[in-house]
């Protein structure tokens, strides 16, 4: 993806259980949602993002989360085009988090 900033589902986690206030961005279509989420996402399908990524202040500490991370790599890039300074995709996405943080859940 370039230049995007990063945060693995490891370090993701560990910022939330240590309380980092952050806004969890999810570009996944709403039936991936269905599937496995995070609690406390803020839904914008990716090809919504051009048209609705207002809606996400730009002073937010935001990760952008998709299943594997290549589409908030993408939605990542779009909005540090925008001038969002404080974005980062989560890589190896939802999948990612399934296998390394809470192994309960599936990837899909």
């Amino acid at each position: 993806m370039g230049n995007v900033p990063e945060v693995t589902p490891i370090e993701l986690n560990d910022e939330i259980k240590s309380g980092a206030n952050l806004f969890l961005l999810d570009v996944r279509e709403a039936d991936e949602l269905e599937v496995i989420a995070l609690d406390g996402i803020y839904h914008i399908p990716l090809g919504q993002v051009p048209d609705r990524f207002t809606e996400v202040a730009k002073d937010e500490n935001i990760v952008v989360i998709c299943r594997s991370g290549g589409r908030s790599g993408k939605a990542t890039e779009f909005l540090l085009g925008q001038g969002y300074t404080n974005v980062r995709n989560m890589v190896t996405g939802m999948n990612g988090w399934a296998t390394t943080v809470d192994t309960s859940l599936s990837p899909y």
